[in-house]
């Protein structure tokens, strides 16, 4: 007769230790897949090159809201002072009316009108044209001139109440703005860190040449300045040459690229926008490069994020992005849409 004894069963133990090599072949295994071969050192620079770039549109779309809020800021203190004041306007009225039935009582007793007044709202009030027949010409012109107040200080609140609404949603586009070029620059960093210490010292040598070369090698040709003011423009620009960019920066230590026009524009005593947005609605569109003068700012991209000054010869002078400094520049190394003569 045939046994049917049971196969034996694996001790606990021995399952334990199959279940862990087997996990751990997994993660191996997966880890292995998922591993990304490392990037050569010309593939970091270009992700890092677009990077900077994605945090240049970040830091323009950041300097708008700051722009914003700084706009907003000034009109709420405005509106404020003006409450301020028009209250003490309404107070000097309503001193005057109750000088008026002070009067009033002293020959005789105070008007039903008045004293119905000096304790309740007058809109309700003066809405009841019977009322009107009880007061004389100069109460009735007294309460108008008080409810008129009263209006225009309620209006004036409401502005505020909404400005302030607006500079609350402002404050928070401008962090989140901050945060995304706060971000792009740290992953910038981290890319970079994966180099070795050579190629660090490679890339930064790179951009050292760039930087020196494009002062002190440049040919500018003798194309003049588009007036007096675009000719003082660009010669404050330059004596910025050298300077860092940083981002949200208007100099004078540091600038971002609408940071230093808006500055240049501004020694030659001509006020700008923040923006290379705002500034590209301004002045004379130019379309052809052929049509620049020195001095004119001349915009690049499609959105156009990025503004520089026209130094002639083909070349922008500008500042283009973190790691670099304020320096001239082919236009033909970026996608030129047009200028503006300011």
């Amino acid at each position: 007769m045939a046994s049917h004894r049971r196969p034996k069963q694996p001790s606990r133990a021995r399952v334990t230790v199959l279940t862990t090599a087997a996990a751990a072949a997994v993660v191996l295994s997966a880890n292995a897949a998922n591993a990304a071969p490392k990037l050569s050192k010309d593939q970091v620079k270009a992700k890092v090159d677009k990077l900077y770039e994605e945090a240049e549109q970040a830091t323009e779309k950041y300097n708008g809201a700051k722009e914003k809020q700084q706009k907003l800021q000034k009109e709420i203190s405005t509106i404020q002072d003006n409450v301020a004041r028009g209250q003490q306007d309404l107070n000097k009225l309503r001193d005057g009316l109750g000088s008026l039935a002070t009067s009033q009582y002293r020959s005789g007793g105070i008007d039903p009108s008045v004293q119905l007044f000096l304790s309740s709202n007058p809109d309700d009030f003066l809405d009841k044209a019977s009322t009107l027949d009880q007061l004389s010409a100069q109460q009735v012109d007294s309460l108008k001139k008080i409810q008129d107040k009263q209006r225009e200080l309620a209006q004036e609140r409401a502005e505020a109440t909404e400005k302030l609404k607006d500079l609350s949603s402002t404050r928070t586009q401008l962090e989140k703005k901050k945060k995304e070029v706060q971000g792009k620059l740290a992953e910038a960093q981290q890319l970079l860190n994966t180099l070795t210490a050579k190629e660090k010292a490679d890339l930064a040598a790179q951009q050292q040449r760039a930087d020196r070369s494009s002062s002190a090698r440049v040919n500018l040709g003798d194309t003049p300045p588009a007036s007096d003011r675009a000719g003082a423009a660009f010669s404050a620009a330059q004596s910025q040459i050298g300077k860092p960019y940083v981002y949200g920066a208007t100099g004078p230590s540091s600038f971002d690229c609408s940071g230093l026009t808006s500055w240049a524009y501004a020694q030659a005593g001509v006020s700008i926008p923040r923006t290379s947005e705002q500034q590209a609605n301004i002045g004379t569109r130019i379309s052809s490069v052929n049509d620049l003068q020195v001095g004119d700012l001349v915009f690049f991209y499609g959105d156009l994020h990025h503004v520089g000054l026209y130094a002639g010869n083909g070349q922008v002078l500008h500042a283009p992005h973190t790691g670099a400094v304020v320096r001239y520049e082919a236009m033909a190394d970026m996608p030129f849409q047009f200028g503006v003569r300011v």
